[in-house]
C-alpha cells in the first residue's frame, strides 16, 4: 500500500516553466484506484484537460492532454516526484515534455489544496 493517496485530492500550480500551458487559475481534481491515478483539470488557460498516470512508490508516470482557450490541442508526458510539505500536503515536482508542437521540455511544481 502506498503512502500517497490522490483520491479526491485537488492540486494547484506553484511554479511552471515558460513553455507550460497551465497557470495559477488551473485546478486539478485527482482520483485514484490502486496504482492508477487520473485527473481532470481546467481553468485559467485550459478549457479541459485529462491526466492518466501510474503510481510507482514516490513517482507518478504521467500522460496528459488538454485543449487550451485558443483551441490548441496539446499532449505531453511527465515524471512526477512526490513528497510531503511540512504541513503534510503532497507536493509534485514534474519533469515534463510536450509530445505535440516543438516537443519542448520543462519543469512544473504543484501542491495539494
Amino acid at each position: 500500500m502506498s503512502v500517497f493517496n490522490f483520491h479526491n485530492k485537488t492540486f494547484y500550480l506553484v511554479e511552471n516553466s515558460k513553455n507550460g500551458k497551465v497557470n495559477a487559475d488551473t485546478v486539478f481534481n485527482y482520483q485514484q484506484e490502486d496504482n492508477i491515478v487520473t485527473a481532470n483539470y481546467s481553468g485559467g488557460t485550459v478549457k479541459h484537460g485529462k491526466i492518466i498516470a501510474t503510481l510507482d512508490n514516490d513517482i507518478l508516470h504521467m500522460l496528459y492532454q488538454c485543449v487550451t482557450l485558443e483551441n490548441e490541442l496539446k499532449a505531453g508526458k511527465a515524471t512526477a516526484k512526490i513528497s510531503f510539505t511540512k504541513s503534510n500536503k503532497m507536493l509534485l515536482k514534474l519533469n515534463r515534455q510536450w509530445l505535440t508542437g516543438k516537443l519542448e521540455k520543462g519543469v512544473s511544481e504543484y501542491i495539494e489544496k
